[in-house]
């Protein structure tokens, strides 16, 4: 009997392309794919490195020539990226979401009590990434992130050079930064002992900074060495924290970065105790251990915006101009990447029409959002709409992966068949919004 194909979770980083399953009920774990880095992953190539899409594809075709295809992929990006998938990635297509939401399913699963808001801090090879995230009706509202990426590289890649720099190593060829990453893993606890004794104890670092933490390509790497690498990683997240203007947020750090305590501990010196990871996860693995939960059916993505989404409106009751709101989607209704969620009444689209506005420059549509408890919405955007007096449309709302909201305007000219009911149809107009509100005041 032909067993039936698993369901993955892929995690593409600017390092390591990392693929996850979780099957029956153990706990989530990297799939051994040829040339994987024991609790890495497959080094990233790099003819793809800087290209998430084009590493995706890559990471997906090395999963399917070992081990056949998916019975569900569930794909990682971080929050406030697009991701624009190739049409060539094959069967079935990747659920895409994102890295605070595979974080939070991670957490919900192991039964972790979640505070809200609550930060989730992506220390990743890339950049440092905060996104708030607040849980109304049983999903979560991501806002943000605040991000720093520099530049050439990124954030781990700026550690992983002044390290190199430091030891008279080629900080740009990939054999010595294979080299760096296994030994890096074989002195762990070494380097983080001597680091974080350095850091704690000022007056003793120089004395510490001549000791030996690892060796890398025949030379040596010192406790000094490691030391001023990382004031890179600490002026990065201080970078973004600063950005993200939360106070004394909770935060959870995941990320290769995040496996040093030292600057977990930074972290929590600004932002509060963090909120833990369940016992033995790697944080380099929190985020594709939890879409692996996601793809397997284990946990729910709880990705939908939890908040309904309305337009304010104009019409005439009994000879008299009324102002309204239109709910276009309900609470928990519009999924990041998914369909065009339309207003309906009565389970049939609503039709809205088009009154001239003064000047003929067009006429402003004001999008609301609307909490659980407040009986009115919030203004969350105001876009201005060109049409012809008379024009007629079904109005809705789409929500990209990045979190982009965008108004969605299908007309209804005389000689247009009406939309699929799941689609926006061809002559629809988009109006980006921007970024919904996580926690729209009551």
């Amino acid at each position: 009997m032909t067993a039936a194909a698993p369901a993955v979770a892929v995690d593409a980083g600017s390092r390591y392309l990392r693929v996850a399953r979780a099957d029956g009920d153990g706990p989530p774990r990297l799939v051994d794919l040829p040339g994987t880095v024991p609790g890495e992953g497959l080094p990233t190539p790099d003819r793809v490195r800087g290209d998430p899409a084009a590493a995706l594809a890559a990471a997906c075709a090395a999963y399917r020539e070992h081990c056949g295809p998916p019975a569900r992929l569930v794909a990682v990006h971080p929050h406030g990226e697009h991701p624009h998938l190739s049409p060539d990635m094959g069967e079935p297509p990747p659920q895409l979401l994102g890295a605070p939401h595979s974080v939070l399913a991670l957490l919900r699963h192991a039964g972790t009590p979640l505070p809200s808001p609550v930060l989730v801090c992506d220390l990743g090879g890339a950049g440092v990434g905060l996104a708030r995230c607040v849980l109304a009706g049983g999903t979560w509202a991501v806002s943000g992130p605040a991000r720093y990426a520099p530049l050439p590289g990124g954030y781990g890649a700026a550690f992983d050079r002044a390290v190199l720099d430091g030891a008279g190593l080629p900080a740009d060829d990939p054999e010595v930064l294979r080299l760096l990453a296994l030994a890096r893993a074989e002195s762990t606890r070494r380097t983080e002992v001597a680091l974080d004794r350095m850091v704690t104890r000022p007056d003793r670092a120089e004395r510490l900074a001549d000791t030996v933490v690892h060796e890398v390509a025949g030379r040596e790497i010192t406790a000094g060495v490691v030391h001023r690498a990382f004031a890179r990683l600490t002026e990065g997240l201080d970078r973004a924290v600063a950005d993200a203007g939360q106070g004394r947020t909770p935060a959870v750090a995941v990320g290769g970065a995040a496996r040093s305590a030292t600057l977990v501990r930074h972290l929590a010196d600004r932002l509060g105790l963090p909120v833990p990871l369940p016992d033995g996860t790697d944080p380099a693995l929190a985020a594709v251990f939890g879409a692996a939960l996601v793809a397997a059916g284990r946990v729910d993505a709880a990705d939908r915006y939890p908040h309904a989404v309305a337009v304010r409106v104009h019409r005439t009751v009994g000879g008299l101009p009324r102002d309204e709101e239109l709910v276009i989607s309900p609470p928990g209704t519009l999924a990041p990447g998914g369909a065009t969620v339309f207003a309906e009444t009565g389970g049939e689209r609503v039709r809205l029409g088009t009154a001239p506005a003064e000047g003929g420059t067009g006429r402003e549509v004001q999008l609301l959002v609307r909490g659980a408890v407040a009986r009115s919405g919030v203004p969350a955007a105001a876009v201005t709409v060109s049409a012809a007096a008379g024009d007629r449309f079904h109005v809705g709302v789409r929500l990209t992966t990045d979190g982009t909201a965008h108004l969605v305007l299908h007309p209804l000219a005389p000689d247009a068949p009406a939309p699929h009911r799941r689609g926006a149809g061809p002559r629809a107009r988009e109006i980006p919004l921007g970024a919904l509100p996580a926690d729209p005041a009551p």
